[in-house]
């Protein structure tokens, strides 16, 4: 059997184990808590669902992406955050309780959210016959997918609040490796691929990447938000699902050139979020710490 016959079941195991992990961090009082905060969470949920399509189609047409990758980036901006936005949250003084209620919400919204979103950017890009767009039974398959693993992993912190506080930190760590293997084998089998489209997408990705950033940060600072939750938004929106976004690319839409802008953006994300951390939230405050 072919690595490329046992790629969708991977993608569904891997990302399976990611919305399980996350679940087994949340409780109902994630989101509860957001309704201390409605200024925050109102304006993280239009940058998520409204700013970022906006702005990554006016990228698209900006930079003249192909069509095929342009339905990739929109999937793509339509996405979630991901797990790993709570860690740079974390790393740079963010508010990482807004983090995980966040991320519980916007997982949640997306279910309506990405198939709207992405059906509108097939209809609008690739109206060829090229790629399918998300039917009922396709979005079904997208919320098994995110949610049943999520409410699963809630019901086993509710029933067994022991042991999910001895298993969350190394389920979170395994599917950290899990995806990370998973990862790389398909960058190794694929690096060709990826190579030769990076001059067609790579630019518009790390672009799209820092615009969400960048977007997060100032107009949460421009609304009055104080900086830890501004940080926290600023990794929230930034940093996205993108293994959720491979896998409604390669299994539920069947097309692999759809999957590259997510593919790119898995690897380049790190470093944009770092270099982001350290130039915009670290550097200024060490100058100003010792200016003072």
């Amino acid at each position: 059997m072919s690595f490329a016959s046992l790629l969708p079941t991977l993608l569904f195991i891997a990302l399976g184990l990611v919305m399980f992990g996350l679940g087994l961090s949340l409780t109902v009082a994630d989101f509860t808590r957001l309704l201390r905060h409605p200024r925050a969470v109102v304006l993280a949920l239009v940058l998520q669902v409204g700013v970022l399509p906006a702005a990554c189609y006016a990228l698209i047409v900006l930079l003249g992406v192909a069509p095929l990758y342009a339905v990739g980036l929109m999937l793509l901006a339509a996405s979630p955050g991901g797990v790993s936005a709570n860690l740079f949250s974390h790393l740079f003084g963010g508010n990482v309780a807004m983090n995980i209620s966040l991320t519980a919400i916007n997982t949640v919204l997306s279910i309506v959210s990405l198939p709207l979103i992405t059906n509108w950017a097939i209809r609008t890009f690739a109206d060829t016959g090229q790629v399918v767009p998300l039917q009922f039974g396709k979005v079904v398959e997208v919320i098994a997918i995110v949610l049943v693993p999520v409410v699963l992993g809630m019901a086993v912190h509710r029933r067994w609040p022991g042991f999910s506080a001895r298993t969350e930190r190394p389920m979170k760590a395994f599917s950290a490796l899990v995806l990370a293997a998973f990862a790389l084998i398909a960058i190794v089998k694929e690096w060709s691929a990826l190579v030769e489209s990076f001059g067609g997408i790579g630019p518009a990705v790390l672009l799209f990447n820092a615009l969400s950033l960048g977007a997060g940060y100032y107009l949460s600072r421009a609304a009055g938000l104080d900086t830890s939750m501004a940080t926290a938004i600023s990794f929230e929106i930034g940093i996205h699902n993108s293994t959720l976004a491979i896998f409604i690319a390669l299994s539920v839409l069947e097309n692999f050139q759809l999957a590259l802008p997510a593919a790119i953006y898995s690897v380049s994300m790190y470093l944009m979020a770092t270099l982001f951390g350290w130039l915009v939230l670290r550097w200024p405050a060490a100058r100003a710490a010792a200016r003072g």
